[in-house]
């Protein structure tokens, strides 16, 4: 381990009328940088996680960060894409910088626009990051990808669209006590688990409370050495941090299995000296619940096929062994593409040092981040520690 997170941003996610993305870059900057306790003159380097697809007219906007204080000018700044792990990608070159000796202090931005454009442009640009040919070029969008993913797992592990409603109603319990998330209004059994006029198909299995939402926001964390870190009022390291990508086409793969996910989670156990047991806690890439589900299993809290034994048994929820997306996930918390892995980092760091809230996991010291781009494409897992003096 030689990077800490010592600062941090993060806006509030939902339908922000009153940002574009350049005051959403420059809102998370400067609170990042204050955070930290550095000047902007400190900063070496910045890193921007952004999708985009087509959702804004502005494709290059690594320089916006600039537009935070006038010291920032000729700073390197680049923009990084990796579908919905954009956030997770500018953090890990962000790290690179640092322990390559390159920079001191790197500001990692993830921000996205999305609200401007009709849902029917959302899910296009969204769609645009599958494997074209085979599946957006068909008709297939995300929903419709993991509702094929869903189908699947129903097919040969029965049907879990209640286990995936009680997915829905932990995560939207979870969203009701953030103060940040999209839509903090808690969601009963009942609600989740039945088609209705608010709750309706979108693709079979998957019910609109079974898909994240279309979201604005930013987030934002300052990444130095574990050696200056000692230093900072507040201090969060990355023990580990693994990226696996797999193959694009959903054809050349056993979706259900999650692969990708499984490898990733278990390079990053193996880089960090631990095990499952060991974490407090952990964030995962909720974009559907069916994703949440395989994410227990591709973590090892279940065999496959039986990852509702993590809710049954109490695993996963607030108070549990090993309570996972106390946020609110991207299910309630929102999934604003660019920052949501960046956002995820941030929610690990609050509970690492004891700043979450009503959140907060008591004597969290061990806790995971999941991020994923694509269906289970490229994977990031980070496992986050607090750092002592």
């Amino acid at each position: 381990m030689k990077t800490a997170i010592v600062g941090w941003g993060h806006t509030r996610f939902g339908r922000l009328d009153e940002h574009d993305l350049e005051s959403l870059i420059v809102a998370v900057a400067r609170e990042a940088v204050e955070h930290a306790g550095l000047e902007f003159r400190d900063i070496d380097a910045i890193a921007l996680g952004h999708l985009n697809g087509g959702l804004i007219k502005d494709s290059f906007c690594s320089s916006l960060a600039l537009q935070a204080d006038p010291a920032l000018r000729f700073v390197p700044a680049t923009r990084l894409e990796n579908a919905c792990a954009s956030g997770s990608a500018a953090l890990y070159h962000g790290q690179a910088l640092i322990e390559s000796g390159r920079a001191r202090h790197v500001l990692v931005i993830g921000a996205e626009k999305m609200t401007t454009v009709s849902g029917e442009a959302v899910t296009a640009a969204l769609a645009s990051a599958s494997y074209v040919k085979e599946e957006a070029a068909e008709g297939l969008s995300f929903p419709g990808i993991f509702a094929r993913i869903a189908q699947d797992y129903f097919a040969r592990f029965g049907d879990q669209a209640a286990t995936l409603a009680r997915i829905a109603v932990k995560n939207h319990a979870n969203g009701a006590r953030n103060p940040l998330a999209h839509l903090q209004r808690a969601l009963d059994f009942d609600t989740c688990n039945t088609v209705s006029a608010s709750n309706p198909i979108i693709v079979a299995p998957l019910r609109k409370t079974d898909c994240s939402l279309v979201s604005d926001g930013a987030a934002a964390v300052v990444l130095t050495d574990v050696q200056r870190a000692q230093s900072f009022p507040r201090a969060v390291g990355l023990r580990a941090t693994v990226q696996v990508n797999d193959f694009l086409p959903l054809s050349r793969r056993d979706a259900v299995c999650f692969e990708g996910p499984a490898r990733a989670f278990a390079q990053a156990y193996t880089q960090a000296g631990i095990t499952v047991a060991d974490l407090d806690f952990a964030e995962v890439h909720d974009c559907f619940t069916i994703a949440e589900l395989l994410s227990y299993e591709a973590m090892g809290l279940a065999p496959t096929g039986q990852g509702v034994r993590a809710l049954d048994d109490g695993t996963v929820l607030p108070g549990g062994r090993l309570p996972v997306n106390l946020s609110g996930g991207l299910k309630a918390k929102g999934h604003p593409i660019g920052a949501t892995g960046v956002s995820m980092h941030v929610m690990a760091a609050k509970q690492l040092t004891g700043s979450a809230g009503a959140l907060q996991c008591a004597g969290a010291e061990l806790g995971a981040v999941f991020n994923m781009g694509g269906s289970a494409v490229a994977s990031y897992v980070s496992i986050l520690e607090t750092l002592k003096a």
